[in-house]
């Protein structure tokens, strides 16, 4: 069973064969590109076109590995004991488990997702190295042995926030995330607005990748930013012919907060058009 990508998610070649020869080495399938390229959305993608459920662990900057594998509550466990309540006899009352061990006791193979793992500490990988590996982990307190009931298919996510370090490298299959042409685009947004005008999607491509490749502009529109002005263009019920024939003496595109997000960029396009209108005159 292999994944061909779903009917809301367009996954090229590439990534098809990235994501199957991840589960085939059963290595954690390691995912980097532009943010808004859809990364946290393969995984569930994956989830669903392999028909396995999905646990989701979100990294922040202060999450630790420990967490993953799960928590002793001993401040409560004190509390309690204070109180005198009869669970404090029992540890396995103040562990939490985390999203590692839910994954590895699943009764099926299921997709965890480690999303943004570059968020946390330089050393955050390194301290999951053996328990994704070997897939077991001991824990401490009770001294038990969690051993994986079934390998789960690991999509670990990365926005290049920093370097990830080479002995984590090496246990993962690594796969970048190419900005879609516009070839691949155009089904992007025919799987999210199959019903929207031709001309519209062609006209608004247009004018959706000449942002893009303007020089300078700190961040690019990303794919998800093209579906979100798309939606206001749809809840405008602006037609192609608006794009299509737009005034150049107009600096930016219609609805532009959608697609430029600081007002440096706002600024460079703003400068270029009264650049471009100069020149004309």
């Amino acid at each position: 069973m292999g994944f061909e990508g779903t009917e809301k998610y367009v996954a090229t070649a590439d990534l098809q064969m990235a994501v199957n020869a991840a589960i085939t080495l059963q290595r954690p399938l390691l995912v980097k590109g532009e943010p808004g390229t859809g990364k946290t959305m393969l995984a569930e993608e994956v989830a669903a076109g392999l028909g396995m459920r999905l646990l989701r662990w979100h990294i922040k900057s202060t999450t630790k590995a420990q967490q993953g594998l799960y928590e002793y509550d001993a401040v409560s466990r004190l509390r309690d004991s204070q109180l005198g309540d009869e669970r404090v006899h029992e540890i396995r009352n103040y562990i939490k488990k985390g999203m590692l061990w839910q994954a590895f006791e699943a009764d099926e193979q299921v997709v965890l997702l480690i999303d943004e793992i570059d968020k946390a500490d330089i050393e955050f990988p390194n301290d999951l190295l053996v328990e994704l590996d070997k897939m077991e982990f001991s824990v401490y307190e009770t001294g038990e042995e969690i051993v994986a009931c079934h390998r789960p298919v690991i999509i670990i996510t990365s926005n290049n926030e920093k370097e990830l370090p080479d002995a984590f490298l090496r246990r993962c299959f690594f796969h970048y995330i190419q900005f879609p042409d516009a070839e691949t685009m155009q089904q992007i947004v025919q799987v999210h607005f199959p019903d929207l005008e031709k001309q519209l999607v062609q006209d608004a491509l247009e004018v959706f990748f000449q942002v893009r490749n303007v020089n300078g502009l700190k961040k690019k529109p990303s794919t998800s930013e093209l579906i979100d002005w798309l939606k206001l263009l749809m809840a405008d019920k602006l037609s192609a012919e608006t794009l299509h024939s737009r005034d150049s003496s107009k600096a930016i595109p219609p609805l532009h907060g959608a697609l430029l997000k600081n007002e440096q960029d706002v600024h460079m396009l703003e400068r270029l058009a009264f650049m471009s209108r100069r020149q004309q005159g």
